[in-house]
């Protein structure tokens, strides 16, 4: 009996091992390929467009389809997130610009609950839409694992640019203007 323990035990770590890996290729191909194509210049769709999220406070629901036609700033945050409160100011001022020239920013809250969500956005003082990603499918899709995440979408649907990470004002002025000089 004790001549297959070690055989037995190998064999399970190394199937343990594979199933790790895989999980983590299948993973890394969303976030990858998507970043891959923006970085390439070859825009992805943006995924689950048609997806209807709920509108935080409210009974409606949307999805990024509704914004067709508008430059949109797809940013993912939670209320527990410290870089996405640092982020707020700057999405508040890009909002102000973004009105002005048929765009806006999109809130989809993420790995968060709604009350908490809710006292995030009145503490910001967001005006922009802000849906509800119940659970994390939508955020997914674009490879999303962590908060905050920033995707701009272009007029068409598609991901012109994104930024992974805690976002900075500087990026937001060197990205918006040639997405939003573009016609539909």
């Amino acid at each position: 009996m004790r001549r297959f323990l070690l055989p037995g035990s190998v064999v399970v770590a190394a199937i343990a091992l594979l199933a790790l890996l895989t999980f983590g290729v299948e993973h890394q191909t969303v976030t990858s390929s998507i970043d891959a194509q923006v970085a390439k210049g070859s825009w992805p769709a943006a995924p689950k467009a048609s997806m209807a999220l709920p509108v935080l406070g409210s009974g409606q629901r949307e999805s990024l389809r509704s914004f067709r036609g508008k430059v949109v700033v797809l940013n993912v945050f939670a209320s527990w997130c410290d870089p996405c409160k640092a982020e707020a100011p700057i999405l508040a001022q890009a909002q102000r610009e973004l009105a002005k020239r048929n765009g806006t920013i999109v809130g989809v809250t993420y790995l968060d609950n709604s009350s908490a969500a809710e006292q995030f956005v009145h503490q910001e003082h967001i005006t922009y839409p802000v849906l509800r990603d119940v659970n994390g499918d939508f955020v997914r899709a674009f490879g999303t694992t962590g908060v905050p995440e920033t995707f701009v979408i272009d007029r068409q649907g598609r991901i012109e640019a994104l930024r992974r990470y805690q976002l900075v004002s500087q990026w937001l002025d060197q990205t918006l203007p040639r997405i939003l000089a573009e016609r539909s």
